[in-house]
């Protein structure tokens, strides 16, 4: 997929203020306007230019292609980094005229599908402001509990001579009690302003935890690593295991091994019903760090009628 430079598309430089950017497209759009061109590629032109204008008009999508761009335009077959957050929505009716065609696969594959709110000459429709989107991280131990706390957002906005800059935008934010990675919470009113006298579009959180030293996150359930001596695994015994809610105590079954999974239901998070969380053993062997542990060892492997590679064909 080739990388588009919508400055090069509406002949102007990198950091044309707004203003700027509409005068360009206006003048380009109706010299490219399908219903009044004798261009032969007209049509094909002012979707391009509107394609571009959709995303230097808009102050949250031009400072994220700006971020693209910042090093150069890319060379090549172009893919979009892995960490790329493709949450922006579209609202409109799409064009008046005949042509319905969809933006291009560059343009789908970071602001997402659909099709702009502008009619065929280039003016947004009226209605409801874009929803905004951002990424949270917060400690586990924040959905443990649920709480609030104060997040700090760098918000794209034109200033007063049309020039894209970021403002920061504090706001404070309910965490409930049990919220998962990878959902949402939505603040309503919180996103771009509307043009004209509609409502504000609304502020999506996506929420994701930091790596926590004991669990790992799936969905509502969490999983452990458990170290356990080689006497508890052969043996079996019973051993005091940390979860969200306090330490608890879980049986090991004699002749466990490790990669062996030990669950103890409805102790992952708080959800609704709460998770579960899967202990995982890991034998950990003694060190032989001094005469007597290496003694205990000589000895265990003349007493012992061990081979640990029985099975693996006369090895």
């Amino acid at each position: 997929m080739e990388f588009r430079d919508y400055y090069k598309t509406l002949g102007i430089a990198g950091g044309a203020s707004q203003p700027e950017v509409k005068r360009a497209y206006r003048r380009l759009a109706r010299k490219y306007h399908p219903d009044v061109s004798k261009e032969a590629d007209a049509e094909k032109r002012f979707i391009e230019l509107t394609e571009a204008y959709e995303v230097l008009n808009d102050p949250e999508k031009r400072a994220a292609y700006d971020r693209l761009r910042s090093g150069g335009v890319p060379s090549g077959d172009f893919r979009p980094p892995p960490d790329w957050d493709a949450g922006f929505e579209f609202r409109g009716g799409g064009f008046t005229s005949a042509d319905t065609s969809r933006f291009s696969e560059f343009f789908e594959s970071l602001f997402g599908r659909g099709f702009a709110g502008f009619r065929s000459d280039g003016v947004r429709f009226r209605g409801r402001g874009r929803d905004h989107h951002a990424r949270v991280l917060i400690d586990m131990e924040e959905s443990f509990a649920g709480g609030s706390r104060e997040i700090a957002l760098n918000v794209p906005e034109i200033d007063d001579r049309g020039f894209l800059v970021n403002r920061t935008r504090r706001l404070k934010v309910r965490i409930p009690k049990g919220i998962r990675s990878g959902q949402q919470i939505r603040l309503a009113g919180q996103g771009a302003v509307a043009p004209g006298q509609g409502e504000p579009g609304d502020l999506y959180l996506t929420i994701e935890f930091k790596p926590h030293r004991l669990y790992r996150p799936d969905g509502r359930d969490l999983h452990l690593d458990l170290p356990v001596a080689p006497w508890e695994a052969a043996l079996g015994t019973s051993v005091r295991v940390p979860t969200p809610a306090g330490p608890v105590e879980m049986k090991i079954p004699p002749g466990s091994a490790s990669g062996d999974r030990m669950r103890l239901r409805g102790r992952g998070l708080p959800a609704s019903p709460p998770g579960d969380l899967y202990a995982q053993l890991r034998v950990v062997l003694p060190a032989a760090g001094d005469q007597r542990a290496r003694e205990l060892y000589r000895q265990m492997a003349r007493d012992m009628a061990f081979d640990p590679r029985a099975g693996m064909g006369g090895c």
